[in-house]
């Protein structure tokens, strides 16, 4: 009989190092990840995103997770999840999308890992609020919160990072 793949998010603000994570992670654990689709889907678009744009790819996200999950070897890394579109579309637009919180109350993670906002922000053409880092970082655990979502924060600078994400990670799996 197999082992379960726990499938695990990597949530937080833009610049938190979530992609970084991910493929860390995902390499020390000999598994697959989920890259961060809205880069894909806004580096290909020839116009603005809209607000149906972070519907698509929310969507599109939890659709390669369902794939990607088939594959995985224990564990599924999660670049994101729809609720970094949740908020994304929240702050952008002034309103929650029905689409994207439908989607975020039905996908469901073995573990959230927060990324804490104690790196420092690094420019991105397609990141928006360096100056809204510590209010978006309380919108995150706001919102899990409210979905009655556990996470466990994750701290530290580059390898401290991946050390403490992969100890909370064992520390969960055995327990």
């Amino acid at each position: 009989m197999s082992k379960p793949v726990y499938k695990i998010a990597i949530t937080g603000p833009e610049s938190t190092g979530k992609s970084t994570l991910s493929a860390e992670l995902a390499k020390h654990f000999n598994t697959l990840w989920v890259p961060e689709y809205a880069r894909e889907y806004i580096g290909s678009l020839k116009r603005d995103y809209t607000a149906r744009d972070i519907e698509v790819i929310a969507k599109e996200q939890v659709q390669r997770e369902k794939e990607l999950l088939k594959y995985a070897n224990r564990f599924l890394f999660c670049d994101t999840d729809p609720l970094v579109c949740h908020i994304w579309h929240l702050v952008k637009y002034g309103k929650p999308s029905d689409a994207i919180s439908k989607l975020m109350k039905e996908t469901k993670y073995d573990l959230i890992l927060l990324c804490d906002i104690d790196m420092e922000w690094e420019y991105d053409p397609m990141r928006e609020h360096p100056d809204k880092r510590e209010w978006l970082m309380e919108k995150y655990k706001s919102e899990l919160k409210n979905l009655t979502r556990e996470y466990q924060l994750i701290t530290g600078n580059e390898n401290k990072r991946t050390d403490h994400a992969n100890s909370v990670i064992q520390a969960c799996i055995n327990q």
